[in-house]
């Protein structure tokens, strides 16, 4: 299974339906590591949905760092004696995480030993010494892959290397199934990845045709929100300090590590929300404002395919950037949002 770096919960806000078109058709899965809902208006089938989930299947069954087998844990066990040829797809979302990877903006795809050595939210989770915290800091720089374009070949140059493309994976699979809609005509819709959403078309039961999103309480249980957005059809990825996290002794360790300390990173943030054309780009662009702590000034002002991002601090303070602060309503006591 597919696990992501962070687990984003943001949640639809359901209306009541009046429109017999709009009528939804759901249905819920398991992959990736988490439950999945796919959901489509209009003259749609069950097996339109069960199709998606088969194309889930078809790219966890590649990317899988949780199995002994996939094409990605072949690369790993080959890693520091030779190259390994992979498929198209494996090679072009590698490709561009490595890209990112290397820019060191708190993305990394070659983190994957140091999240095998502190395992938070598994049984065996603990607090690393730090002698084996530097240890594994050496085989975690993506400059030590190589990557061939003519052989589409995957080289972890160090022994003990490991990609893991879990912080990245689940955009990718929601924009093809994003893809896979467009082909079959299915022009609205929900792609629930485990909370990594991906809203399709316009929304059936608003006269807008509008969504109306949830960004997650960060103390609270899955699905309290603390603020609604009203969004067109997007990407919706957060990444937050809450879902998974280690307790000892008093202090408390969450899931987003730095590669440059092996160490949860540490800041005043408690999530970060961002909306995007492309779920991938949500993916990289969370783990990077998260890192960044705050918002950045002119940030994505020259990519159009991100509209915006929103902050919650630990304090329960609520930033926004790029987004119209009149469509963000709080509505759980407590949060401000500020100006």
């Amino acid at each position: 299974m597919v696990e992501s770096k962070r687990l984003p919960w943001s949640k639809i806000h359901p209306d009541p339906i009046t429109n017999i078109a709009a009528k939804p058709l759901s249905k819920q899965y398991y992959g990736l590591g988490t439950t999945i809902n796919l959901t489509t208006f209009g003259t749609t089938t069950a097996a339109d949905l069960d199709t998606a989930y088969d194309l889930i299947a078809y790219y966890e069954d590649l990317l899988t760092v949780n199995r002994s087998e996939s094409e990605l844990m072949a690369v790993n066990q080959a890693a520091g004696s030779r190259p390994v040829q992979v498929s198209a797809g494996v090679y072009s979302l590698t490709k561009r995480a490595i890209a990112v990877s290397r820019q060191q903006l708190g993305f990394n795809a070659a983190i994957g030993p140091l999240v095998k050595l502190w395992d938070i939210g598994f049984n065996d989770a603990h607090v690393p010494s730090q002698a084996e915290i530097n240890q594994t800091l050496t085989v975690i720089d993506p400059n030590q892959i190589e990557l061939n374009d003519r052989d589409q070949t995957i080289f972890l140059k160090q022994a003990g290397m490991q990609l893991d493309l879990g912080g990245i994976a689940k955009g990718f699979i929601a924009d093809r199934i994003k893809d896979l809609w467009a082909a079959r005509g299915i022009n609205s819709g929900l792609i629930d990845l485990g909370g990594n959403l991906l809203l399709v078309g316009p929304q059936p039961s608003h006269a807008d045709g509008l969504w109306r999103v949830g960004v997650q309480a960060p103390q609270d249980q899955r699905g309290q929100a603390v603020a609604v957005v009203k969004t067109p059809a997007c990407s919706v990825v957060t990444s937050g300090i809450y879902e998974r996290h280690l307790d000892i002794n008093g202090k408390t360790y969450h899931h987003i590590l730095d590669s440059l300390t092996g160490y949860p990173r540490s800041n005043d943030l408690a999530s970060v929300t961002v909306f995007s054309k492309y779920s991938i780009d949500g993916e990289i662009q969370t783990t990077e404002l998260f890192f960044a702590g705050q918002p950045q000034a002119g940030w994505a002002q020259d990519d159009p395919d991100i509209y915006g991002a929103v902050f919650v601090t630990k304090d329960n303070k609520i930033l926004v950037s790029g987004l119209d602060p009149a469509n963000i309503q709080v509505i759980a006591p407590g949060f401000e949002l500020l100006p």
